[in-house]
């Protein structure tokens, strides 16, 4: 039997974030270079996508700051944060979900012993897979407003996108 972890600790240190800045409070270099050094972001790192990128964005945030010459992938990050910031309840409807999930009906149906699911704020892509992790883009989660528990990624179910991602690692 599989063991399936889900980790949603960054997605944590950025409900601070997006919290603090709707509340009009500067947040300091150390917890946004502290979000851009967690083992997490990591996955979404490149050579136009970095930990300096995710330092400028959310500094240029937190100082209510346009980006100048942002990359694609910076500047998709910076749009999708702004959102965030539009409607905390939005986006609190769109964690709760990933906060309750349960996919211990999986397990028997996985072949390696462990599986990591990990959810980031992202930029591009809706999901990364590495060895047995599974990165998926935060920002790809579509939530049913008149239905908040469900919740869609790529036109799927969530569950059934997990599912089909997992069973293919």
């Amino acid at each position: 039997m599989s063991r399936i972890n889900i980790k949603f600790d960054t997605l944590e240190m950025m409900l601070f974030f997006w919290d603090s800045i709707a509340q009009r409070e500067k947040i300091g270099e150390a917890f946004i270079r502290e979000v851009a050094d967690s083992s997490d972001m990591k996955y979404l790192y490149g050579t136009d996508f970095n930990e300096e990128s995710v330092r400028k964005v959310l500094s240029a945030i937190s100082n209510r700051e346009l980006m100048n010459h942002p990359t694609k992938k910076e500047s998709r990050f910076w749009n999708c944060n702004m959102w965030m910031l539009e409607d905390l309840q939005f986006m609190n409807m769109m964690l709760s979900p990933i906060k309750t999930l349960n996919l211990d009906y999986l397990k028997d149906k996985l072949q390696k012993e462990e599986y990591n699911i990990v959810f980031v704020p992202g930029h591009v892509d809706e999901f990364y897979i590495k060895d047995n992790t599974l990165v998926i883009n935060f920002f790809k989660l579509v939530v049913d407003a008149n239905e908040p528990s469900k919740i869609t990624i790529g036109c799927e179910l969530l569950k059934e996108y997990i599912e089909e991602k997992l069973i293919s690692m």
